[in-house]
């Protein structure tokens, strides 16, 4: 007998519409959200520094990381833009720490960034579940 590849991830209650949900599933750190009362899933940490998606912002189908910006679409794990760097005035920074940021933005920008692996969704009564 083939083993069910669909696991209970959460009940429908628990992620309310635009919301999002950390799970993790036999090592798989995976993000589940609701946009438009259909369930997505994507691997939670983000392609670009590893960050946990599901800490990031849901507007529509797009997530934002919380660390550095990267955009993602939620139903097909696209990436969408690139990390953004929030603009800081370098001037008013020590040198110490203007050389730091610099070196921390040379090393940034050499990062790349990739799409998310997606999962497959299914809902069975009130529970929302995915192939892993």
């Amino acid at each position: 007998m083939e083993k069910n590849p669909f696991v209970n991830l959460a009940s429908i209650d628990e992620i309310p519409e635009g919301k999002m949900k950390h799970a993790e599933i036999d090592g798989n750190e995976i993000l589940v959200a609701n946009t438009d009362g259909k369930f997505y899933a994507l691997c939670d940490r983000c392609s670009h520094t590893n960050a946990p998606l599901s800490m990031g912002n849901l507007k529509d189908n797009v997530v934002t990381c919380p660390m550095h910006g990267a955009r993602f679409d939620i139903k097909t794990g696209k990436k969408i833009s690139d990390p953004t760097m929030p603009s800081i005035n370098m001037d008013s920074l020590p040198s110490n720490l203007q050389k730091y940021m610099q070196h921390a933005g040379q090393i940034l920008s050499r990062i790349r960034t990739y799409d998310q692996k997606k999962y497959e969704v299914k809902i069975e009564g009130n529970s929302v579940k995915v192939k892993v």
